[in-house]
């Protein structure tokens, strides 16, 4: 019966690309037109474009893959990640709107240097290629888990990888938009119908209770540790004011109004949804043991009605849709606004930076489906690339609050200093056993010392003030 959930996700493919063909000239014209909505979204647009980007494959297939072994406190990541957006919300994103910028690292160099420029686009790209690369990964791991006759991994990662291109392509970032409307509708109906199906297969929440295996943690909400807790809302959080693709969203905007309220929004869609997944994860503990983790929420639905299963999967590769298309956008306007506009081809016209912007979306394509490949634990690997946000954050933040005390060389040497500081954690393993001795258990932590440490000696030993401008 295979063919129903595949005609389902056919269907689901097919409204899409309707809805991206019919918005197209909402976003003719040049980089800000395509990249940026024109800065015209609402917030109704909004919210969903950054529910989509936050449910992606980490939230659904990561946060199951997590609970399979961890329990149901794999879900507080997305409560980190709602608490991230609802403080973007609640302070940021109207100052954001009003910056009238296209992207983070034009913010460095217009209050500190074109070093400071330079050096924020490599690790921007750096972060949202490998968020993207995941999308691949979780998507693939969909597919060829739910239709193992049709897709493989190979196969399911280059059919997602098609889909959220075209997409992007076609009808730029009110494309995204609108189709997330769409996709957050998809991913509800999906993960809920999954949760709800998968208690119901066990016998109901007490009997996913008994049959657990022994040592597995269940409903313990703080079984995966309060201090790795903590360090995904210290991540999270610290990643709203500071990833391109997040930040974008707010530039974008109608008004300020619309950036605020639209934040606002998205974080009360993003929080239910990690828990619903994680209690798909803590079923599949039961129903299927030893099955690779990854597969842990797709494998759940296997054994439904097709046409049930055909909801959720198009729910849960909706996930992974919706997340790439918006970090596509925002790593093109990194390549377009920062290295092209900025260095190669300063006066392109409108025609131009589109032609521009979709070589870039191509060819930022290809690199996040080559490290897909070699990727593996989506959760850990998303976690520690969001590492890199401390330095973005501390000097966002600054800059906007408190720029009386920033100095023309911080974004240089904070953002080197915490790039260095993750090298470090990376690449001598006894770095982090002796940091976790101390209390520290995930790399943000020593980001953020090292981060914070930087700016304050720079503001110490530098004596030039940034340029400030109304």
């Amino acid at each position: 019966m295979n063919w129903i959930p595949l005609s389902i996700v056919c269907s689901y493919i097919v409204l899409l690309f309707a809805i991206t063909w019919s918005t197209r000239h909402l976003s003719r014209g040049g980089m800000i037109a395509y990249l940026l909505a024109g800065r015209n979204l609402p917030f109704w647009v909004i919210a969903p474009l950054l529910a989509g980007l936050a449910v992606g494959g980490a939230s659904t297939i990561g946060v199951a893959e997590r609970a399979y072994s961890s329990g149901i406190s794999a879900g507080w990541y997305n409560a980190a990640w709602a608490a991230g957006a609802l403080l973007v919300g609640l302070f940021a994103a109207h100052r954001y709107r009003r910056l009238k910028i296209s992207t983070l690292p034009e913010l460095f160099e217009r209050h500190y240097n074109v070093s400071g420029r330079v050096i924020g686009v490599i690790g921007q790209l750096v972060l949202q290629i490998v968020i993207t690369s995941l999308q691949y990964v979780a998507g693939g791991a969909i597919l060829s888990a739910l239709l193992p006759e049709v897709f493989s991994f190979q196969t399911g990662m280059l059919v997602t990888a098609i889909v959220f291109v075209s997409i992007t392509l076609i009808g730029g970032f009110w494309a995204a938009g609108i189709t997330n409307i769409v996709n957050v509708t998809f991913i509800y109906a999906g993960v809920v119908l999954g949760a709800i199906m998968a208690v119901s297969k066990v016998g109901g929440i007490g009997d996913i209770v008994s049959k657990l295996p022994p040592q597995h943690p269940g409903f313990d909400l703080g079984a995966i540790g309060w201090g790795l807790i903590i360090a995904w809302f210290v991540v999270m959080c610290t990643t709203a004011f500071s990833v391109q693709s997040i930040a974008q969203i707010s530039f974008a905007a109608r008004d300020d109004q619309s950036a605020r309220k639209g934040f606002i929004v998205g974080a009360m869609i993003i929080l239910p949804i990690g828990f619903v997944s994680a209690l798909i994860g803590v079923a599949a503990a039961v129903l299927h043991p030893g099955i690779v983790p990854t597969e842990a929420l797709p494998r759940m639905v296997l054994s439904l009605s097709p046409f049930v299963a055909g909801i959720i999967l198009a729910g849960l590769w909706a996930a992974d849709v919706s997340t790439a298309s918006a970090l596509l956008i925002g790593s093109a306007t990194l390549v377009v606004g920062d290295l092209v506009k900025r260095f190669v081809a300063p006066d392109l016209d409108e025609k131009g930076e589109r032609v521009v912007s979709r070589i870039s979306v191509l060819a930022l394509s290809v690199v996040t489906y080559i490290l897909a490949v070699s990727v593996s634990g989506i959760l850990k690997t998303l976690l520690i690339g969001l590492t890199l946000t401390t330095a973005y954050t501390l000097l966002t933040l600054m800059t906007i609050f408190w720029p009386q005390v920033c100095r023309r060389s911080h974004a240089v040497w904070t953002l080197l200093m915490a790039m260095g500081a993750l090298t470090i954690w990376l690449v001598f393993p006894q770095v982090p056993s002796f940091l976790k001795e101390m209390g520290l258990p995930h790399p943000i932590f020593f980001c953020w010392i090292v981060s914070l440490l930087t700016f304050f000696v720079v503001a110490v030993v530098d004596k030039r003030k940034i340029l400030v401008t109304n």
